[in-house]
């Protein structure tokens, strides 16, 4: 971010505008594609494209890489800059070892530039003790040499002063705490030349990044088929998945013997928690919406308009689950949420939870095609989809105070 000094200032503009500023010119891409126009190097061309009903631009793919995790079963991206880029353009992933965004190198870094400002009580009492005992032991030290100067001198039979043994006794007023002196190296051999070097200092080395952006299935399915800006990789033979080994692999890893036994495709379902999901996240990704987790307030997703740095959130999301055939929930092998009719306990809860903190519960119902109708086949590939039915209720807690007028 840019130092913005009170001199820069415009008079009569607030210091949340140069925040927001900044925030629209970091996360200004809605999406990791970026149209940037094409050299003008023929001023006609452009013209004569705009004729035709086409741009003179070009789209950069930043082409970002993701391991695959069962286990988790997210996908991971450990190289920093696509992390970066990740969740600047869509504010996709979270980080690992962070609230959302992949900033816990960065935090590090400020806290040991920082250490003074942010040391909590506990340090700043032992970092007290600590200069007091050195303080103690210099004093201690500058008294000995200054007595065994004193006795030699009175030895020779002569006064020694102050001024000609040039030992200052440190005073708690004037002591200041130093870096203890580390130990001089060996002597090297003659014939061996000699190089000193200064021992680097601990503020100077940059901590290894122990952080990585987490994606979910749903997330990295978008970007890899929607936005062709993500390749997966296997982490066991290390080579990138094909679009319909990754479409089978994420429907695959939610069998409960995913670990155990190899599956069959034939096993594919339409009522498989990676598609019930995809197909919301999906819906509201293609209408412009921000999605994120939302299980911090007890529902599936959040909508934002432009971001999290940006706006809160404005609607919550509760994914509603509808079989179109009643038998095919009697065969269900997982275990769906919200498939059972909510109870006025749990919905008002929840209803309340969101009316808080000024979000609009929605009920986003996801009709799931039958069996019967749709043969296992299509769960191959993604054309599946178009089955799939999506209707939205929108819930408003009634608030007195509020709706009088």
């Amino acid at each position: 971010m840019s130092l913005i000094t009170p001199q820069s200032r415009e008079p009569g503009k607030k210091k949340g505008n140069f925040r927001r500023n900044d925030n629209n010119r970091i996360y200004a891409n809605p999406l990791p594609l970026v149209f940037s126009p094409e050299e003008k190097n023929v001023w006609s061309s452009h013209k004569v494209l705009g004729l035709f009903g086409l741009a003179g631009s070009r789209i950069q793919n930043p082409h970002c890489e993701g391991v695959f995790d069962a286990h988790t079963r997210s996908v991971w991206v450990t190289n920093s800059d696509y992390s970066t880029t990740l969740w600047r353009r869509g504010f996709f992933g979270k980080g690992t070892l962070s609230r959302s965004e992949p900033s816990w190198l960065a935090r590090q870094i400020n806290a040991r530039q920082n250490a003074e400002k942010n040391m909590v009580s506990e340090q700043v009492t032992a970092k007290r003790r600590a200069e007091r005992k050195q303080f103690k032991l210099d004093r201690a030290r500058a008294i000995a040499q200054a007595a065994a100067a004193a006795e030699a001198a009175f030895a020779e039979g002569r006064i020694l002063t102050v001024e000609e043994t040039g030992i200052v006794i440190p005073s708690a007023a004037t002591w200041k705490p130093s870096r203890p002196a580390s130990p001089p190296p060996p002597a090297p051999e003659p014939s061996t030349p000699t190089t000193q070097k200064d021992p680097p200092e601990d503020e100077d080395i940059i901590p290894e990044n122990m952080e990585h952006l987490q994606l979910t299935l749903q997330e990295a399915f978008f970007l890899a088929w929607t936005l062709d800006c993500l390749m997966i990789v296997d982490p066991d033979t290390h080579a990138a998945m094909s679009l319909q080994q990754i479409w089978q692999t994420f429907q695959l890893v939610h069998f409960p013997l995913y670990f155990s036994a190899s599956q069959e495709l034939s096993n594919l379902r339409f009522d498989n928690p990676f598609l019930i999901n995809y197909v919301v996240y999906h819906h509201y990704r293609s209408l412009g919406w921000v999605v994120r987790s939302g299980i911090k307030f007890c529902v599936d997703y959040l909508l934002y308009k432009r971001g999290p740095v940006f706006h809160h959130a404005e609607f919550a999301i509760v994914v509603c689950p509808v079989y179109e055939d009643e038998q095919d929930r009697e065969t269900c092998p997982f275990d769906l949420q919200n498939v059972d009719p909510f109870s006025w306990t749990w919905l008002s809860t929840v209803n309340r939870v969101n009316s808080q903190v000024q979000k609009t519960l929605v009920l986003t119902y996801v009709t799931i095609p039958s069996r019967s109708r749709c043969h296992s086949v299509l769960l191959a590939s993604p054309a599946c989809l178009q089955f799939f039915t999506v209707r939205e209720v929108v819930l408003r807690r009634f608030i007195p105070a509020r709706m009088r007028d």
